[in-house]
């Protein structure tokens, strides 16, 4: 098979951006040692800033997104892979500047590929996806700054989405106690069926943002919004207590101060999923796919490439409620 079928996001005749469904050809596209024909991919925030023009995320249209892919390989020019192998990509530059996981094939330098872990099928590695990895990262940030399940409450927020809502599912399975925090007030009962034992709204993470300190209320934190909402939940955890930060949807700037980190001793933990080694990644797949592996059907919705486009809309819009998973074969 020469042609193949690949999502493309590209600048519309009537400005902005637009995204299609196009046939193109395998030798279009870029070098790398490992050509692989995808079976499933997965729909992140980034890939939606990327399929809608986002320079910050893709420099050059058209361009195919997709930060997450997960299949077979079909030709490799490396020892480590053959033909056959079952392969998950995350990260590095696919979907960004690299032609992603929103197609049929995709071809990739060698050392951006994993061989499936046993515990987990193609189709789960991409229920997964980044937002998995990420999610599993936070908790293991979380565990190895000291916090316990006798820690107290974690507070998970923007718990709806893909990396809220799998760290829900891990940190419930692992023994901790976790408060989700949504702005969509309609999805409480989700929340709580996911193992989130309280639910508490975005609006009331937002109260006090002028005091230097809140009420010490919780034991940890993923956040995975950032902004003036990521600021009180650091003035709002126990001391010596720790935040995972993983994301921006609520903005990349807070109005921060010294008070929560030299009078309680809490600390800001950073997350990154993209350019950390593979050998890291590989760490966080096995825990995914053994002592952290969970049940994560009630979070998965599943879309071919033509239905993307609508499932792309929501996630920009706020819409998205747990993983959107992309069928590709």
């Amino acid at each position: 098979m020469s042609k193949f079928n690949a999502l493309q996001a590209r600048e519309s005749a009537a400005g902005g951006f637009e995204q299609v469904i196009v046939q193109r050809e395998i030798d279009d596209l870029p070098a790398g040692e490992l050509l692989i024909r995808v079976k499933y991919s997965s729909l992140n925030y980034k890939d939606a800033l990327s399929a809608s023009g986002n320079r910050g995320v893709t420099r050059s249209f058209p361009h195919t997104p997709g930060i997450d892919a997960a299949g077979v390989v079909e030709a490799s020019s490396v020892a480590e892979f053959s033909a056959g192998d079952e392969v998950i990509v995350t990260g590095y530059d696919l979907g960004m500047n690299t032609s992603g996981g929103f197609a049929q094939y995709i071809r990739i330098p060698a050392s951006w590929a994993l061989k499936r872990p046993k515990g987990l099928s193609l189709r789960d590695s991409m229920v997964l996806g980044t937002a998995g990895l990420t999610a599993a990262l936070c908790v293991d940030k979380l565990e190895r700054a000291g916090v316990m399940p006798d820690a107290g409450p974690i507070v998970v927020t923007g718990s709806t989405g893909g990396v809220g809502s799998i760290a829900v599912v891990v940190l419930s399975s692992l023994g901790y106690s976790v408060t989700a925090a949504t702005g969509k007030e309609s999805q409480a009962e989700f929340l709580k069926s996911l193992g989130a034992d309280a639910v508490v709204l975005r609006s009331q993470l937002q109260e006090g943002t002028q005091r230097p300190l809140l009420k010490e209320q919780w034991g940890g934190a993923v956040d995975t919004v950032g902004g003036e909402i990521l600021f009180n939940v650091l003035k709002s955890l126990r001391y010596g207590a720790s935040a995972a930060c993983c994301g921006l949807t609520a903005g990349v700037d807070f109005n921060a101060n010294v008070l929560p980190f030299i009078l309680r001793g809490v600390n800001l933990l950073g997350v990154d999923s993209v350019e950390l080694p593979l050998v890291v990644k590989a760490s966080m797949w096995d825990k995914l796919s053994l002592q952290w592996k969970v049940n994560l059907d009630a979070l998965v919705s599943e879309v071919t490439l033509p239905q993307l486009p609508k499932a792309i809309e929501q996630i920009l819009a706020g819409q998205q409620v747990g993983r959107v998973l992309v069928k590709l074969d």
